[in-house]
């Protein structure tokens, strides 16, 4: 989200195909020598999120609410940037108590992320504001800030450091799916070759749920386990406020969580041909299994490619139990911090099941608690919002020097 710090292009990664019978941008990792020791792998960058947001645009289009809401507040309209009358009906949404949803098609899983894993930033997003997560499905975001332009500019350019970029025709969803367990191989096997490598896509399933996280940096450890690195960029060269840093630090680590994951347990494959409708001796085209030739890998259909991605993982240790959380000063990317924190299982589990459980609609959207209300200073719902401090008097905390927004 827009006001949200966690979100960055992470998990966010760019497409240029959504469809069949279209090229779809890829890259290929690339070591630093410049002397290939392992064969170079075909990486498609695609968006599972971005995709999502079109779906949750669309679908605010569609009859989610009930007629006298619709009337009242057409979600084109808000869309459009209208009055805050026109948005009103946003704060008289009917309560109800969704542990009580009797189809599991009243779930915001369903309904915006059917077929599709929930990001990593969904879930980070979520615990920066349930209320505003809820809006933004139903009523889509506002546009991306110069800032955090800026940003996904910079984790692009980290990107191109170590990864080149083709184009691949593709002409199925398994085709699709195939390029991004390619990546995955690649970053693994960039990894154990040289130490380092970045935007390494990770597909788990975690306690019962499709998962999808894109880690800004994976490096070698001289202490047990490879060390997971989130870099964030800041428009000012100060640290974010506390509830900032704290969502940071969730984000880093539902990574590890996601990582241990794929790690440790075995790839549910038959899940996952199932949920996201995948036909697993589906024959690759010809242009894919090129790629995956040139790669060295003897596969022609995506359960073979699967195979194979479940096997890379398991080659790996559980990441290190030290996480990084990067801030850097956009102006002229310097260093601003580097704050090292160790991994919390207790408190991660934790926050991952109430996310889970606002996604699945077990319960109402929490506003943001009394002592961050000044989230929604910077929040596009505020006005509508019923839990928006500014129509009552200021409360004892204060407001951050800065918009959270400004950082990806």
């Amino acid at each position: 989200m827009a006001e949200s710090p966690s979100e960055s292009t992470s998990d966010s990664p760019t497409t240029t195909s959504s469809t069949p019978d279209q090229s779809a941008t890829i890259a290929i990792s690339t070591p630093q020598n410049g002397n290939a020791s392992f064969p170079e792998i075909p990486i498609e960058i695609v968006s599972e999120e971005e995709m999502a947001i079109l779906d949750a645009a669309l679908a605010a289009t569609r009859s989610i609410f009930p007629s006298v809401i619709r009337s009242a507040a057409s979600p084109s309209r808000i869309l459009a940037g209208g009055s805050p009358k026109t948005i009103r009906p946003i704060a008289i949404l009917p309560k109800r108590k969704f542990s009580a949803c009797s189809d599991i098609e009243d779930s915001f899983l369903h309904r915006f992320r059917k077929n599709q894993a929930l990001g990593v930033t969904d879930l980070t997003g979520t615990e920066w504001c349930e209320k505003q997560m809820e809006n933004v499905l139903c009523f889509g975001r506002r546009k991306v800030s110069k800032a955090m332009k800026l940003g996904q500019a910079r984790h692009l350019e980290l990107e191109e450091e170590v990864i080149k970029k083709v184009r691949v025709r593709v002409e199925s969803n398994e085709d699709k799916w195939a390029l991004k367990l390619l990546s995955s191989i690649a970053g693994v096997n960039q990894f154990l070759f040289e130490g380092r490598t970045r935007e390494l896509l990770l597909v788990g399933f975690v306690g019962g749920q499709w998962i999808v996280g894109i880690i800004d940096e994976v490096k070698a450890s001289a202490a047990s386990g490879p060390l997971l690195t989130d870099t964030k960029t800041r428009s000012r060269d100060t640290l974010p406020a506390e509830p900032q840093r704290r969502n940071g630090r969730l984000q880093v680590m539902l990574y590890k969580l996601l990582w241990d994951t794929v790690v440790k347990e075995e790839f549910p494959a038959g899940r996952f041909f199932d949920y996201f409708s995948l036909d697993r001796h589906c024959v690759l085209s010809q242009d894919v299994r090129d790629n995956i030739a040139d790669a060295g890998i003897p596969a022609r259909t995506l359960e073979e490619i699967v195979r194979y991605y479940d096997n890379t993982f398991k080659m790996l240790p559980i990441a290190n139990d030290q996480l990084l959380l990067r801030y850097e000063f956009q102006k002229d990317k310097s260093i601003i911090a580097e704050i090292r924190f160790p991994y919390d299982p207790e408190w991660v589990m934790s926050k991952y099941r109430e996310v889970i459980e606002f996604w699945r609609c077990e319960r109402e959207a929490e506003y943001t608690p009394e002592e961050e209300r000044w989230k929604c200073r910077f929040c596009q719902f505020a006005k509508s919002c019923p839990g928006n401090p500014s129509f009552e008097s200021p409360g004892p905390s204060s407001p951050p020097r800065e918009t959270p927004s400004l950082e990806c």
